[in-house]
């Protein structure tokens, strides 16, 4: 295993412990606003349901993220944690989970891409018995640089959308050894936060990284999967003028139907104003794409990895590039136009440099049923074969009750009688 420090021997005795008081603020204010991680510490702390396990995990290290890398530990666990964006750390954070007794933080922002795979194989060292992704990165490590450890891995859970499209791939390879819960999938991550948590946090980083307004632009969504409806109707909202781009018929119907305007990239890069990636592709914006663009255009990827703004075409054509804004490096090409590229085409509302990711409430339940799956692991793992696996129905059930219960929300439920004629074949008209 790779030898790499934890945040605790990476910065000065004067800067951690500065760090770790600024970090404990932080996740207490998340604390205070996340009541089904507060519902399922008590139970998981009370019942020790993790106890004995190790947990690797490659996430966003923020306050919310935090929040389930303690609640776990507090079940028992041994948790080893790392970044799963260079840019989407928050140090402060880092530090505060590493004073845990059952935390080791190896989470540092602006690290290079050697430093980003040595901190992912730094958690391995803990022998995982469950891995729990946003990417997949992990879980890829795992299968090409350690295999002798997927003997004693139970399962893992994969948060994002970009990780469950690589899970799958490597699933229909039949190159996936262990089972994996597509947390994506489940209605309590797409319909709030890929919708509300995407659409809401990319707008406001990029609206608070360029001092800029929405209301009368022209912006540019590519791709109308759960997270781009949510951008797309985010910025609706805001007042600006969206178009749509998509390479799926029904996805693009879909948004026409909704009253976007649906157009090719090659098109709509002549008349863009904001251009924001939501696919989990790569390439979506390309050399002959920035040709076309307008001068002063902001290009922000909401996807997951730096690859769906090709850069390095980008560079190509620059004449002259300078950093514009915190955040905002400007592309300055031959005929004087200036195409500034937000958070270096990374994640853009955890990357760029006051990004504070999705709302708390938001991040409350994808994390509640992240938890969840950790528990349905460790209890019943060997129901499950190797492969990408839907989340049981009850658990996400299970989060989203907690959480009306928290906002003093009731709801009806079925009669014996409607739950029989619900199951039945035989009432005709």
């Amino acid at each position: 295993m790779t030898e790499y420090p934890p945040i605790s021997e990476q910065l000065s005795a004067d800067d951690l412990e500065s760090a770790r008081t600024e970090g404990r603020r932080k996740m207490d204010w998340a604390d205070q606003h996340m009541p089904i991680m507060n519902a399922l510490r008590d139970s998981f702390e009370a019942d020790q349901v993790l106890e004995g396990e190790r947990i690797a995990m490659a996430m966003h290290v923020e306050a919310k993220t935090a929040i389930l890398v303690e609640v776990l530990a507090d079940a028992g666990a041994e948790v080893a944690v790392t970044g799963c964006n260079p840019l989407s750390t928050h140090d402060d954070v880092s530090a505060a989970l590493d004073t845990h007794e059952r935390i080791t933080s190896y989470a540092k922002r602006g690290v290079d891409d050697e430093e980003y795979y040595d901190a992912i194989h730094a958690t391995l060292g803990l022998e995982p018995t469950i891995t729990v992704d946003d990417g997949m990165d992990l879980v890829a490590a795992v299968h090409e640089d350690y295999p002798e450890l997927i003997d004693g891995i139970v399962g893992g859970a994969e948060e994002t959308t970009t990780g469950v499209h690589r899970l799958r791939a490597m699933d229909d390879d039949g190159a996936l050894e262990y089972p994996v819960f597509a947390v994506n999938d489940t209605p309590m991550k797409r319909l709030f936060d890929n919708i509300h948590g995407t659409g809401e946090s990319s707008l406001a980083s990029i609206a608070m990284t360029t001092n800029l307004s929405w209301a009368g632009k022209n912006v540019v969504v590519a791709g109308f999967g759960y997270c781009g409806k949510g951008v797309a109707r985010k910025a609706s909202g805001q007042n600006a003028n969206v178009i749509v781009t998509e390479v799926e018929p029904r996805r693009a119907l879909e948004a026409h139907m909704e009253g976007y305007d649906v157009l090719p990239m090659a098109e709509a890069a002549e008349i863009g104003d904001v251009f924001i990636t939501t696919t989990g592709n790569r390439d979506v914006i390309v050399e002959e794409h920035f040709e076309g663009m307008k001068d002063g255009v902001l290009l922000a990827n909401a996807g997951h990895f730096d690859i769906e703004i090709d850069l390095e075409a980008l560079v190509d054509l620059a004449v002259d590039t300078y950093e514009a804004r915190d955040g905002v490096e400007a592309y300055e090409l031959e005929d004087g136009r200036r195409l500034n590229v937000i958070a270096e085409g990374r994640l853009v509302n955890l990357a760029a440099p006051i990004s504070l990711g999705h709302p708390v409430e938001v991040m409350d339940q994808s994390f509640g049923v992240q938890a969840a799956c950790v528990r349905e692991m460790v209890e019943n793992g060997d129901e499950y074969g190797p492969g990408v696996h839907e989340v049981p129905d009850e658990l996400d059930k299970e989060i989203a009750e907690i959480k009306l219960e928290a906002e003093g929300v009731e709801f009806d439920a079925l009669t014996d009688t409607q739950r029989e004629y619900m199951g039945s074949w035989d009432h005709g008209t």
